[in-house]
């Protein structure tokens, strides 16, 4: 789903709020959860999932093109768990 079809979506739940507020509201949350973890901080949503970072340590790494060896410096990247209600209407309601 794009954000376009979010807000879209969300505008034939709520018909009674106009898109552009929907649209600006949708940008702010990810704006939020974007700054939170920009930070380090954790992002907790109840039933849905957990955004948080990850931090890479440097290592040795190949070129698959040449085999050569090549330096990938340390990074920190973006990780998401999801929580136990979306896994299970991910699988059809089984619990796993």
């Amino acid at each position: 789903m794009l954000r376009s079809e979010l807000v879209t979506a969300l505008a034939a739940r709520h018909p009674d709020l106009r898109s552009s507020d929907l649209e600006r509201a949708v940008d702010v949350i990810f704006e939020e959860i974007s700054r939170a973890m920009e930070k380090g901080d954790r992002v907790e949503l109840r039933g849905f999932g957990a955004f948080s970072v990850r931090e890479r340590e440097a290592r040795e790494g190949r070129n698959p093109r040449t085999g050569k060896s090549v330096s990938i410096d340390a990074k920190r990247v973006p990780f998401f768990r999801p929580g136990k209600e979306l896994r299970e209407r991910v699988n059809g309601g089984a619990a796993d």
